[in-house]
């Protein structure tokens, strides 16, 4: 019965929201505006994020593996940004509106544009 109720919310979420978000993100992510953000289910998320909307969290096609990034606690993704692939963004670090990151990022960094480079 559960399992129907829940199907049903995502589903309600996917068209009212327009977003695809994994099912077990931790509960201290920050969802600000939660409109076109799509995060794969095998992306790692960790503690005290903030994701602004249009953000995507995904692997691209051509991997062998899929497998989306990692993204460590206290960082914040702005708008539109785009995370693609085995990624690994560090602890307290920013991504900038509209970034499109395909390199990992160090720890207390912030990068931006495409592709996304520190600043």
């Amino acid at each position: 019965m559960m399992k129907k109720i829940w199907k049903k919310l995502i589903i309600y979420l996917k068209i009212k929201f327009s977003c695809d978000i994994k099912k077990n993100l931790p509960k201290s992510v920050n969802l600000p505006h939660p409109v076109g953000i799509v995060i794969s289910n095998t992306a790692e998320i960790g503690e005290n994020v903030t994701i602004y909307q249009n953000v995507t969290i995904g692997w691209t096609l051509g991997e062998k593996e899929r497998k989306a990034g990692s993204i460590g606690d206290n960082v914040i993704i702005y708008s539109g940004a785009k995370i693609i692939g085995n990624i690994t963004i560090g602890d307290n670090a920013i991504v900038g509106a509209n970034a499109v990151v395909i390199h990992d990022v160090p720890e207390n960094m912030t990068v931006v544009g495409v592709p996304a480079s520190k600043k």
